[in-house]
């Protein structure tokens, strides 16, 4: 028993002499951590910020960047796509219009030459007769003895130009032109009549006085719109059809559609 107490005593005293020195030497390292703990998330911290400051500054530096690129032509294309949304709808109706008026039925042909009229024609009324082999010129009509023949029914807007020309070389056989009457018609004729009947829808001309000088020159051009149906024919006539000019600038005809 009075061993036990002994060994008792001599643990709580050494015990006591150890708890001195072991406090001391705890804190200190409890201290450091807790500081270098400390530092470390300052640091982070640190980091952190400058971090996301570099960050912020270069993404600063790219809107600025871009918003200094961007032109003024582009800024007003976008608040005109704003203002017509529906432009581009526009746009593509339009190009289709334009590309269905390409094969709009038309023709333009030049008068064809040699011309074999005669002076005994000066009193009549002669149909001019074109050059047919202008192919290209002849799109969804056709052509048949001096008439353009209509393929399609629409409103049509028809034209001619004749020049009639007089220089002493044509006075070989002494033909007399005063007063001369230099007329044309631009005519029409339904094929779907069991009776053709020509009208004249246009009429164009003068009376003049040639043989006053070495050259003489008088043109007539007319045109207007009418209704034509599939199968109908227009013409041109003229009287003295024997001093038209062969130029094809000069004398031509042609016609067009312009809407159903």
């Amino acid at each position: 028993m009075a061993a036990n107490d002994y060994r008792a005593y001599l643990r709580n005293h050494i015990d006591m002499e150890e708890a001195p020195t072991r406090a001391p030497h705890t804190g200190s390292t409890h201290r450091a951590l807790i500081f270098g703990t400390l530092a470390v998330m300052g640091l982070l911290q640190v980091a952190s910020s400058v971090a996301i400051l570099l960050h912020l500054t270069g993404y600063l530096r790219e809107v600025d960047l871009a918003s200094a690129q961007q032109s003024p032509n582009e800024e007003m294309h976008s608040e005109t796509l704003i203002a017509d949304p529906h432009k581009g709808l526009k746009e593509k109706k339009e190009r289709c219009r334009t590309k269905k008026d390409l094969h709009m039925p038309s023709a333009h042909l030049p008068i064809k030459t040699p011309i074999h009229f005669s002076a005994k024609d000066r009193n009549e009324l002669t149909i001019i007769l074109w050059d047919d082999f202008q192919g290209p010129n002849l799109k969804k009509m056709k052509y048949h003895d001096g008439r353009l023949l209509v393929d399609e029914t629409g409103y049509y807007y028809v034209y001619a130009k004749t020049c009639f020309r007089y220089a002493k070389e044509h006075d070989s056989g002494k033909e007399d032109v005063s007063n001369v009457q230099l007329f044309q018609y631009i005519c029409h004729e339904k094929h779907t009549q069991s009776v053709i009947t020509p009208i004249s829808l246009t009429k164009s001309g003068g009376t003049l006085q040639w043989n006053i000088s070495d050259y003489n020159m008088y043109c007539v051009e007319q045109g207007r719109g009418i209704q034509l149906n599939k199968g109908d024919g227009i013409f041109v006539r003229v009287s003295n059809a024997w001093l038209l000019d062969p130029a094809a600038e000069g004398t031509y005809f042609g016609a067009f559609k312009i809407s159903n």
